[in-house]
This record gives structure tokens, sequence and C-alpha cells, in this order.
């Protein structure tokens, strides 16, 4: 062997040595961490100084905010053929409805999913129609919905005692007194999806505000969700685990702080159809709700021929005078112009709102004795090279959660795309309610906590299933902090004065979030949008 081959060769097995080190190293990615409007909430929160207007717009109507609430509102009013409106976006389009990118791959960065929309939610099946997700029957019990947004199958799958079973709900090798228990909840949950109150309504529905008035369903609102359960003899360890996480993952609260009738509300409230999928399907992309917004900003600007109806920047003060209103609007805050209307939708969180307006207590709304609690998020998005290893025949499902975890679990961004092998890249999408926290402390922790901590909480869940080989598949980890996620439904909420004022306020300036509710989901915010603009069309002419 020639001296300059055996140097070539051992040269090259020594980086060959080299790289297969380097990928039998655990290596945890660093994260990217984002926090979407939390500095110019900071900004009005502590009354920082605004910049002069340095230009003036004219409009009919002025949307303030480009979440879903805000969006509806423009789509509904440009649909009814009204054209003089403009949305001043704020600091991120889409709101909790947002969504993120790297490179081919999409993901969500707020919720990923909307569950069939019933009957009632008829706002909802327009808008899905108009966009042709409901392809046919938007009118009927069945509509029939496009394929390839119905999650496909496996959906969900718990981890339990390290494996995985088919069902969130735990019943396999329990006691039979708790089998019973978790058969007697489903039961009753059930009837109390077609149970009317005496006033004809349904007891529970979606919209919030088509549900019973009935004061003895009500009543429920006086309780906690735990309370109800323990009266009730619901002692089920597995069961209460089971509820505990969905009142998390809707209300971003456990049973110990949400009301009982938001807590059966989760379950009896939904009972949507499709003539092409089972009870309970949901709808879902890979970007989640993200991909309805786009939708319904495309839909405007096709309706309008233009894009000019987005406006940069974000609301900072609101003024009224002589039946107008002056909105001062901040754009990078280093400049700022003035958007002077008719009417304008506040479409942004309450606790946003009083902030830009001073006077809101003259709508009989009292930031001190009527705001909700808001639940801190994260919504964590880990770019995946490749799959980590499941355990034998056990198929990666759409939505995966871990029994007892501290996490909500996650899910599969390339779950919906129709593939014979799965796609060499992915995206594996970690939801975490802060609920182990007060709010308040969440926000705290969140401000104080590095990337490194963060990146510790968003993949406690993955960790648990795959262990420290998770770290090899991950390329990327994109973070966004939510510290202001959610309204949560604690009792007494259904019979909150000051969100019951805002709904029916009907002057210049009008509300429109999912905050009017008291929770936080797209049927809730669509309809508060759509509600305004039908005030807003009511008005004109």
């Amino acid at each position: 062997m020639r001296r300059r081959s055996f140097l070539i060769g051992a040269a090259t097995a020594t980086v060959a040595g080299a790289a297969g080190y380097y990928r039998s190293r655990i290596v945890e990615v660093p994260a990217q961490v984002h926090y979407p409007g939390m500095e110019t909430g900071h900004h009005l929160r502590d009354g920082t100084a605004l910049p002069s207007s340095t230009a003036d717009r004219r409009h009919d109507v002025a949307i303030l905010g480009s979440g879903v609430a805000g969006l509806s509102c423009a789509w509904k009013l440009v649909r009814e053929g009204h054209r003089h409106f403009v949305v001043v976006q704020g600091p991120e389009f889409g709101g909790n409805a947002a969504g993120g990118q790297f490179e081919d791959l999409a993901y969500p960065t707020g919720a990923h999913y909307l569950p069939l929309p019933s009957l009632e939610s008829a706002h909802v099946c327009e808008m899905l129609a108009d966009f042709g997700i409901i392809q046919n029957g938007a009118n009927t019990e069945h509509p029939y919905y496009d394929e390839s947004i119905l999650a496909h199958s496996p959906q969900e799958r718990l981890y339990r005692h390290g494996r995985w079973e088919s069902d969130l709900l735990p019943m396999s090798g329990l006691p039979e007194d708790d089998v019973a228990q978790h058969l007697r909840f489903i039961a009753y949950t059930e009837t109390l999806r077609t149970a009317r109150g005496q006033d004809g309504r349904k007891v529970f529905a979606i919209p919030l505000s088509l549900s019973s008035q009935d004061a003895v369903w009500r009543e429920l609102d006086t309780l906690t969700f735990r309370q109800w359960l323990k009266r009730e003899r619901y002692t089920s360890p597995a069961l209460l685990w089971y509820l505990n996480y969905c009142t998390r993952d809707d209300y971003g609260a456990g049973i110990d702080t949400v009301s009982a009738w938001a807590g059966l509300h989760y379950f009896a409230s939904r009972d949507g159809h499709a003539a092409n999928a089972a009870d309970g399907a949901v709808l879902t992309w890979p970007d989640g709700l993200a991909s309805l917004s786009r939708m319904m900003c495309d839909a405007i600007t096709r309706k309008l021929g233009h894009t000019n109806w987005l406006l940069p920047g974000t609301a900072a003060r609101i003024t009224e005078a002589r039946g107008k209103v002056e909105v001062l609007c901040v754009d990078d805050h280093t400049s700022a112009y003035t958007v002077h209307a008719q009417r304008v939708v506040c479409a942004m969180p309450l606790f946003v709102a009083q902030r830009l307006l001073p006077d809101i207590r003259a709508y009989g709304y009292d930031p001190a004795i009527h705001t909700s609690p808001h639940a801190a998020w994260l919504v964590s998005n880990f770019v995946m090279d490749g799959y980590p290893k499941e355990a034998e025949g056990e198929p990666l499902s759409w939505d995966n959660v871990v029994y007892q975890g501290n996490a909500l679990g996650y899910v599969v961004s390339t779950h919906q795309l129709l593939r014979v092998a799965p796609s060499p890249r992915t995206v594996f999408s970690a939801y975490q309610a802060l609920s182990r926290f007060t709010p308040a402390q969440a926000r705290d922790w969140l401000t104080q906590a590095s990337p490194e901590t963060l990146r510790a909480e968003a993949a406690a869940d993955l960790l648990t299933v795959y262990g420290d080989e998770f770290w090899r598949h991950t390329q990327r980890l994109d973070i966004t902090v939510r510290g202001h996620a959610m309204a949560t439904p604690v009792p007494g909420y259904l019979s909150n004065r000051g969100l019951t004022a805002l709904q029916e306020a009907d002057r210049a300036v009008l509300f429109a979030h999912a905050d009017l509710s008291g929770y936080s989901v797209f049927e809730e915010a669509s309809w508060w949008g759509i509600r305004a603009a039908g005030r807003i069309l009511g008005g004109i002419g």
C-alpha cells in the first residue's frame, strides 16, 4: 500500500468515526422563543409615551385586531357588500389562530383544530361553505366535508403505564367501580347534548349566547367542576385526571378552577355531524387554524380586489368625540397614524381594550370587577428530521397525550398529508397550559424562565415517550409564549354583568372577542365578530 493511500484511508476513517460520534451524542437544540404581543402589551400597561400621529385616514369602519373575531367581522361585512372598512392588524396576524413556517413545513403556533360545528353554529357553517370546506349541505344536520381536512386515522392515543392506548379516557385495568363511574359520566353527558331548559333552548350550546337561561341549570355556575363531581360521587382517579386534562385543554385551568357549568359545557355542547365522518371528528390543517385565518384574509381580498384593507401597526388609543371615533395606531413604536371612523370594533382581548379605552367603565365594564383570569400557554414546535422510533405495532397518531403529564401532549403537523409513506420531515407541536400556577404566577415565571428552562418544559411529554433519543431527530425548536392565551371560565362568569354589557353594546365602539364568552374557541370568537358586523350593517342606510 502506498503511504499516500494509507494516510487518506486513515483520515477518512477518522472523519467517519467523528461523524458517527457526533451522531451518537444527545444534542438538545437551542430554543427560538417568541413572545407575540408582549412588548406592545407592556408598553400599553406601563403607559409608555406614544409617538405623534403623522398621517390621517378616514373610513366608515375600523376593526382593531386581526384575530378570528376581527377577520370574521371583516369577512361578514364584505360578504354582505360593505367595502368601506379597514382592519388594523395588531401585534400578530391571526392571534390565537396563528401559524408558523420553516422551509416547507407549516405548523400551528396557536389552536390546531376545529370540531364539527353544531347546527347552532350556523355562522361557522356559512364560513366553511364559502371556503369549500363544506362541499354540500351546509344548512343540513349532516354536511359533506372536504375529506382532506377531516383529521385522518389514527386520531388520538394515550401513553399510560409505558404503552399506548387508543382512547384518551383510561378504561383498561381499572377497578369495576371506576369503569362504572366512567360509563355513568359518559351516559349523563350524552343526555345533556339534547337537554333543553324551560325556555326551550339547548342547555349547552355553541355559541354560548344561545344556551338556555334556565336558572336550574345556571346554578351550576356557582360551583367549581370538582365540587360538582364530588357532589355527584365521581371519585375515580383516572376519570378525574381525564376531566382535568380536558378543562386544561379548552380553558387553560383544571377542575379545581373552572365552573361546573363550563366543565359540563365542554362535553355536552358539541354535537356536530358530518355525512362523511363519525361524530366527534375534527377539522385540522398542518398549521392548525392559521389556515382559516388565511382563508378569511384571501376571501376579503378577492371581494375587495386589493390588500389595502389590512393596515400595519397596533391600535394604542381610542377616543370618542361627537359620535365619531379616533384611533391612534402605532407602527413599530416609532411612527403613528390616526384612523377616523364612524364605527370601531374592538376585536382584541378585553385586558388590552381597557388600556385603549380610558372610559370603558361608561360601557358598564369595570376592569377591577369584571376582568376574567387569563391562562398562560406555551406552543412549542419541534422540527423533526425523520421520526423517533415508535413501539412495535404502535402507529403515530395525530394527537398524542401522556397520562398524568404536566403538558397536554403533542400533535403531528404532517398527519394530514395524503402519502403512502410518512413524510421524511415533520413537526411535533407540543401544547402546555401552565395551570399548576396561578395566571399571575405563570406570567412571572415566563418572564424569568431561560430558553433552556422553556425547552425542558416544552419537551416534557416527548421525553417521557421517546427518552433522550427524541433529540437525535430534532432539527429546530420554536417556542411561542402566550402569557394571556385564553380567558378561563371561573364560577360566576355566566352572571358577569360587565361581559353582558359589552356583549350588548351598540354604540360607536363595538366589542368582538372570545373574551365576551369567557373562554376562547373559534366558534365564540367568530360569533362576536359576525354579531358586530350585523350591528354595523343594520345601521347602514
